[in-house]
């Protein structure tokens, strides 16, 4: 019988990208829902203090885009706890608002390096450990900038479009296996990476809130709360499955403003 509530004790989870962010906020609510976490980041001086925010048990550093190192976060993990029942992929960087004809090849590569290859090498590692025992649930993290073209935005858009169609193709591979896979794909949410994009006025948020029909830009809990339900056991059939978790941003395609039409403004 399957709990009234979300209940991950005894689980053991990896969450990557695990000291700020997406990642450091479900790292903390996973804990709280009784799993066992080991936080990884590029970051080693942000590792410990995200470690005593988030309640985790141990926390590793490595840059996920190098395949040693990816398999050594892995391992690590799994050294730590005992196991590896659960991952969330949520390392990333962000690009520039950068035309493709104007752009230098080695940011792009590093972009999609990080946000593709990252996710792709842990996803491996992690999944050889999973398939072994016949269970385990990954959930990678994508965006809405995956979903449509974004123009300026061309490195992060193909990594995180890569990112989803790498889902749906572990999710068919691993299934039969019993281990699950699936990818949020969040909307502009407040955390560092976006914020730094605010102050460099890279976008202009008022834009985004005018876009998107619940009026604002995400909070990184709303994501933390999607991740661990397609984690947890009340997921068990899902798999394959792209979430937006974007309020409502991708399902809006009319010409205009959504809020000003919401409001009767304009």
């Amino acid at each position: 019988m399957i709990s009234q509530h979300i209940d991950f004790t005894g689980r053991k989870a990896l969450v990557t990208g695990g000291a700020s962010g997406i990642g450091e906020t479900t790292a903390k609510l996973l804990v709280e829902l009784g799993a066992d976490v080991v936080i990884a980041d590029l970051d080693r001086e942000k590792l410990g203090p995200a470690l005593e925010r988030t309640g985790a048990t141990a926390h590793t550093a490595g840059d996920v885009a190098d395949t040693a190192q990816a398999e050594q976060i892995v391992s690590d993990a799994a050294t730590a706890l005992g196991g590896l029942d659960l991952v969330l992929n949520s390392a990333g960087i962000g690009d520039d608002l950068v035309p493709v004809h104007e752009q230098d090849p080695d940011r792009w590569q590093r972009v999609v390096d990080v946000n593709l290859r990252g996710t792709y090498l842990i996803c491996r590692a992690a999944g050889r450990l999973m398939l072994e025992h016949r269970r385990g649930a990954i959930v990678n993290v994508s965006s809405i900038v995956g979903l449509d073209a974004f123009p300026g935005r061309s490195a992060y858009g193909v990594a995180k479009a890569g990112v989803i169609h790498l889902t749906r193709t572990l999710a068919c591979e691993w299934g039969p296996s019993g281990v699950r896979v699936n990818c949020i794909a969040p909307a502009y949410t407040r955390t560092p990476m976006v914020e730094d994009l605010l102050q460099r006025k890279i976008f202009d948020p008022t834009l985004i809130e005018r876009r998107t029909p619940l009026g604002r830009l995400a909070l990184p809990l709303e994501m933390a709360h999607a991740s661990a339900f397609l984690l947890s056991d009340w997921a068990t059939y899902i798999t394959g499955a792209i979430v937006p978790v974007d309020g409502g941003w991708s399902a809006y395609g009319a010409a205009g403003d959504v809020v000003k039409i919401r409001t009767g403004e304009g």
